[in-house]
Parts: C-alpha cells; sequence; structure tokens
C-alpha cells in the first residue's frame, strides 16, 4: 500500500514510518515539507504522491501552550484534520488520524469507551475533538485511533523528562492524583499497522495495557526504579502543581473496540517500558 504520512519528523511518525516501510510505500512528509492548514498544498503533494492512504501523524500538541497559542493550536489540529479529511474525500481514499484522551473531562473513574460521550476540559482537547469531528463528517471509511500519555525516542516527552531530571536531582515532585494509561510509540505503531491492514473502519482506543490505570507519581517510581536511577519520587496533588490547561483526573481509556475487532493484543505496560529503556540506552 501506498501510505502518505505527514508531521513526519514527530515523535510517533518517527518509529511509524520504519515499522511501516517493512511492507509498504512510505512517503512521508515533515511538518516543513507539507503544511496541512494549506489545503491548495495538501492537495498538490498529494495528487503527486498518489496516496491509498494518508496517515495524519502532524498535531499541535503542546497542551499548556494551547491556551494562549488558540490560533495556532486551532490551525493544525481543527482546520488541518478537516483540510486532510477533504483531500481524501476527493481522492477517494482512507485516513488515518491519530487523536487523544484529552477529549475526556476525566470524572467518569473508569476506562473510558469509544461510546462515552467527550466533553474536553482545555483548549487543546477541544481542538483534538472538533478534529475528529470533521473527519466523522467529511468520511465514510477512517480510523480514528485515540491514545493517551505517549512517550518515544524522539521527542519530549514524560518518562525522558523524568530520567534527565532525576540525573541531576536527589527528589522529584510529580502529580499523583492524575490517572492515565502510558503509551509507547512502538506499541502504537505497531498497532496503527495492523489496524490499516485490516480494512475495518472506525474509532479505536489504543494505549498499552495498565488495567484501570497508573498515576503519573507511581509511574515516575516505575521509570526510575526501571532506570536504575537513585533518585526519590515525591507525591504532589494537581493543586501544587497548578499548570495553564486543565487536566483530566483519569483519562485511562478502554481498548475493547480494536480488541474486538482485529488481532491485536495490548502490550504490558512495564513491558512496553523496559523495551523504550532497552533501545533508549
Amino acid at each position: 500500500m501506498k501510505i502518505l504520512i505527514t508531521g513526519a519528523r514527530g515523535m510517533l511518525a518517527s518509529d511509524l514510518i520504519p515499522h511501516l516501510e517493512q511492507a509498504h510505500d512510505v512517503i512521508p512528509f515533515s511538518e516543513f515539507e507539507l503544511d496541512i492548514t494549506d489545503l491548495d498544498i495538501l492537495s498538490i503533494k498529494a495528487k503527486e504522491a498518489k496516496p491509498e492512504l494518508i496517515i495524519n501523524c502532524a498535531a499541535y500538541t503542546k497542551v499548556d501552550d494551547a491556551e494562549k497559542e488558540k490560533d495556532l493550536a486551532l490551525n493544525v489540529n481543527n482546520l488541518g484534520a478537516k483540510n486532510i479529511a477533504l483531500i481524501c474525500a476527493e481522492r477517494k481514499i482512507p485516513l488515518c488520524h491519530i487523536s487523544t484522551d484529552y477529549v475526556f473531562d476525566g470524572n467518569k473513574n473508569a476506562p473510558y469507551s469509544i461510546y462515552d460521550k467527550p466533553n474536553p476540559i482545555n483548549f487543546y482537547g477541544r481542538t483534538k475533538l472538533e478534529g475528529e469531528q470533521h473527519i466523522q463528517n467529511i468520511l465514510k471509511d477512517f480510523y480514528i485511533i485515540r491514545t493517551s500519555g505517549l512517550y518515544g525516542i524522539h521527542g519530549a516527552n514524560f518518562v525522558s523528562t523524568i530520567m534527565k531530571i532525576a540525573k541531576v536531582q536527589s527528589n522529584i515532585k510529580v502529580v499523583s492524583d492524575q490517572i492515565t494509561a502510558p503509551t509507547s510509540t512502538l506499541s502504537l505503531a505497531q498497532g496503527i499497522k495492523i489496524l490499516i491492514e485490516s480494512s475495518k473502519f472506525g474509532l479505536y482506543h489504543l494505549t498499552d495495557d495498565s488495567k484501570d490505570g497508573i498515576s503519573w507519581y507511581d509511574f515516575a517510581k516505575e521509570i526510575i526504579s526501571e532506570a536504575g536511577i537513585n533518585s526519590s519520587v515525591i507525591p504532589i496533588s494537581t493543586e501544587e502543581f497548578p499548570r495553564p490547561a486543565k487536566r483530566p483526573k483519569y483519562s485511562v481509556l478502554a481498548n475493547d473496540s480494536i480488541k474486538n475487532t482485529v488481532d491485536f493484543h495490548q502490550i504490558q505496560r512495564k513491558t512496553a517500558l523496559k523495551k523504550f529503556l532497552e533501545i533508549r540506552t
């Protein structure tokens, strides 16, 4: 399959591209090579590349900055997703789009299924939800994949940040009242490949297996332990660590939709973390 990938220099695409290249013809475009907010440029690139599928890895992901850079976040996550959907509709090809757990408000206190009603509590989450809605309104054939707590080798993320801080500080303060399901880009890349090869379109949740979730504090302790770093993690509340954007207290995603549709088996969180640390070191 000939696959055009946007956001090719991003954390996810950096691991997704080599994974897909084993079986597919991949045409990667970085944000500098292809601006998804420009419909005309998108149309030209798609006409030249003639893809059979587009995977949109381009996104504005700076959750806190989105509260002040609203136009930029809106253009990329909302307008950009709409533009790609329009191109896919024009060319009669499917779209695979990556979304987020932050479309939920975190008030459920149990893993969110694809049938739960989104209610974002920050601007980033709102723009990602609007991007999803454009795709659903424009296309019939799409894969929308929501994930959470994404980390990988090639970008800024929670795991890399904790390891960096732990090497220079003996004590690290981390919020203990936000529950999530951290996910490796390698795991997500495997799931994406399985889905796009299945032609079973729809909305999916895809994360590593953390059962009912883990707090950022406990995950930080896990990272320090697995990495063999001699540092202490101190639990603090969200109120003690105020940030511009609100975070959902609980944003674990239920993976039933993908488990029941294709032959996909979640990777255990600790297994994924160990593999990441082995590659990173």
